[in-house]
Order: structure tokens, then C-alpha cells, then sequence
């Protein structure tokens, strides 16, 4: 019996994070070499693995030229090999494995794995989210932290906790170490497409910092702003985010 496309998307994340692992281990490339050469790999893996198992349908990485086909096709994969280049070429643990399929534009389907960790989140099987604290945390990027997110933490009185990639701060929010990822320097949509579909299979909040949904499958793969969020806290993010551009 062939997978579902949750088991497939799941096997897949799994299978190009061993592969990172195992390349990074080898100790023989660090650093931004490193990041280059697990793109590749982990992306001829996933590519080859949905051309096999899903011929009819499209595909959108990262790491391969765009074509226009997949417009025409009503479920994409939208994958990234290594979310968070940086911190896998650095030896860290935060970064990720995207594997989504849209479906009509939106995130159905995904996984995201977070071999550093030896874990895979995924929208076929659930874990109950924790109770939330009473101080609200926000994940926020190590490097250059959204000028949104700081100024709305302030406002909520939030805790900020820096971390790497787009896919393990999307996350924590899913394991119940932080309450809200609000991002807005760019992205594309292999950046939330996976994260956003394990998020909302999780009961979580995924939408535009102005509201909006998610739309995946456009000829522009630019997505530059999005927030995860427990449910409770989406509303009053919303609102300082639009307060603030109001403002501004």
C-alpha cells in the first residue's frame, strides 16, 4: 500500500535529515561548505522521492529552478532542504526539514523535522499543546530580530528568545516553548509553507502580520511576513502590529 501523503511528507523530512546528519558528522566540510553541500544533497533526495512517489504533482524548492508549471497544478509539494543554513553549517541544533504539499494554495499537509533534536512534527499526528504561561514568549531571530517583534513583545510584555531558523521558531511554538512567532524581514514560501501546515494542523494561529491568510502556489514565492501564534494571543497581536503601522 503506498503512503499517505502525511506519512510520505513525514518519511521524507525524516530521511533528508538523517542524510544531513550523517554529511555533517563526517566532519570534512564546516561552515558555509558545509550548508552548500547539504542543500544539495538533501534537496536531490527530496526532489528525486516526489518525483517517484508523486509524479502528477508540482514542486517548488528552494534549491531548484522555478518553473512555471506548477501554476497550473492544483497540489505542489513546497519543500526546503535545510531551513536554517547557518546553524546546520554551524553545528547547532536549530535549524529544519520542510516538506509540505498545498493544496488550492493552501498549507494541507507537512512535516518538519528537527533532526538536531531527532524529531519530526507533522499534521497527521498531534500532540496536545501545553498550557501556556502567564508571560507570553516570542521567538525571535539570534541575528536580526524583526523590529515588529520587538516593539509588539514590549507591548505584551513578552520574553524574547532568539533561535535560528524560521522552522524550528515556528516550532517552539508547537512544542509549547514559546507562544508566538511573529516574523516580518522577508521569507519566501518554502520558509513557512511546512511550519504553517503543522501549525494549523495543531489548532494554532497562521496568518499575515495584517490578518490575511497564507496562499501558497503563486508566481511571486516572495512571503516576507507571518505569525504562529497560540489562538488566545492572535487578536491583540494583530492589533499592536496594526496599531504600530497606523502609527508609522
Amino acid at each position: 500500500m503506498s503512503m499517505s501523503d502525511g506519512e510520505l511528507a513525514a518519511q521524507l523530512a525524516r530521511d533528508a535529515g538523517k542524510l544531513l546528519l550523517e554529511l555533517r558528522a563526517t566532519g570534512e566540510l564546516t561552515g558555509r561548505a558545509l550548508g552548500d553541500a547539504g542543500d544539495a544533497s538533501a534537496n536531490r533526495l527530496l526532489v528525486d522521492a516526489l518525483r517517484e512517489n508523486r509524479p502528477e504533482d508540482g514542486v517548488l524548492s528552494e534549491e531548484s529552478r522555478d518553473t512555471q508549471e506548477r501554476l497550473e497544478k492544483d497540489r505542489v509539494w513546497i519543500i526546503d532542504p535545510v531551513d536554517g543554513t547557518r546553524e546546520y553549517g554551524e553545528g547547532r541544533t536549530d535549524w529544519a526539514v520542510h516538506v509540505a504539499l498545498a493544496i488550492g494554495g493552501k498549507p494541507r499537509i507537512g512535516a518538519v523535522a528537527l533532526p538536531g533534536l531527532d524529531l519530526v512534527l507533522r499534521t497527521d499526528r498531534l500532540a496536545p499543546l501545553p498550557e501556556a504561561p502567564q508571560t507570553p514568549r516570542m521567538v525571535v531571530s539570534r541575528t536580526r530580530p524583526a523590529k515588529e517583534a520587538v516593539a509588539v513583545a514590549e507591548k505584551l510584555d513578552a520574553e524574547l528568545r532568539p533561535m535560528g531558523s524560521a522552522g524550528a521558531k515556528a516550532m517552539a511554538i508547537v512544542r509549547g516553548e514559546a507562544e508566538i512567532y511573529l516574523h516580518s524581514g522577508g521569507q519566501y514560501e518554502w520558509d513557512s509553507c511546512a511550519p504553517a501546515a503543522v501549525a494549523l494542523a495543531h489548532g494554532l494561529h497562521c496568518s499575515r502580520i495584517d490578518g490575511s491568510p497564507l496562499v501558497y502556489n503563486r508566481r511571486d514565492v516572495s512571503l516576507p511576513d507571518l505569525l504562529i501564534c497560540r489562538a488566545e494571543l492572535a487578536e491583540r497581536v494583530l492589533a499592536e502590529v496594526a496599531a504600530m503601522h497606523s502609527a508609522g
